[in-house]
């Protein structure tokens, strides 16, 4: 099966602290990519696996179809792979879908993202309840990812580098900012993001109509190349 995905690969690119300028010494490379099975592959009983790990360590790709079913439905971590500018592999059909990254995003971005990040700080509070301290690492990441859809709510665009906040993300990483502080700055960006939601660029919805003309497309061609 690796062989095969490898083959199929159409996009794969670098997400994680390396995308989001938070790299150290000490950081994995997260590979995320997309990969597109030929049609054929579907026609049986048995359909094959919707995403693959593998083999390279922290290296995650899916399957064409389930990328655009997670991305109409605004999920970050789909929508970070196609925006993502550390690019490793990107074939004309990967290009493809790097230019049809628009089509994903609407405002649905607020929910997802504020939802995720409401649940998992749930979390880093029960931690901080019992322990006094929570797991600092996936604090930075929430607090990356409201800075990203915070941004990509009021300007339309999704960046994934921190820019300016990496100096404190690396304190909050490290343990040397309170939880009491850390806490603010979520309610701040939270309310930001509410905020700035009916102003925001972005459409009420994304362009479903237009990323299943390309799918259908992309599934006909793999026909076409069997002939």
């Amino acid at each position: 099966m690796d062989r095969l995905v490898d083959d199929r690969t159409i996009l794969q690119v670098v997400v994680g602290s390396h995308a989001f300028g938070l790299a150290g010494p000490g950081s994995d490379t997260d590979r995320r990519g997309v990969y597109a099975l030929p049609a054929a592959a579907f026609w049986g009983l048995t359909k094959p696996a919707k995403h693959h790990e593998g083999p390279q360590p922290e290296q995650l790709r899916w399957e064409v179809e389930r990328v655009c079913v997670l991305g109409l439905a605004a999920n970050p971590n789909v929508l970070e792979v196609l925006h993502s500018p550390l690019v490793e592999i990107c074939t004309p059909v990967g290009d493809e879908l790097r230019a049809l990254a628009p089509a994903f995003l609407s405002r649905r971005v607020a929910d997802t993202y504020l939802g995720y990040a409401a649940a998992q700080f749930a979390k880093a509070e029960r931690g901080v309840a019992r322990s006094g301290t929570p797991t600092w690492r996936h604090v930075v990441h929430l607090i990356r990812l409201l800075t990203a859809g915070g941004h990509l709510v009021r300007t339309g665009e999704l960046v994934l580098d921190v820019g300016a906040d990496r100096d404190r993300l690396l304190a909050v990483k490290a343990g040397r900012l309170p939880w009491t502080e850390v806490a603010a700055w979520r309610d701040r960006l939270v309310a930001e993001l509410v905020r700035d939601l009916d102003a925001s660029p972005l459409p009420d919805h994304p362009d479903e109509a237009r990323v299943d003309q390309w799918l259908i497309s992309v599934r006909r061609r793999s026909v076409e190349e069997m002939a």
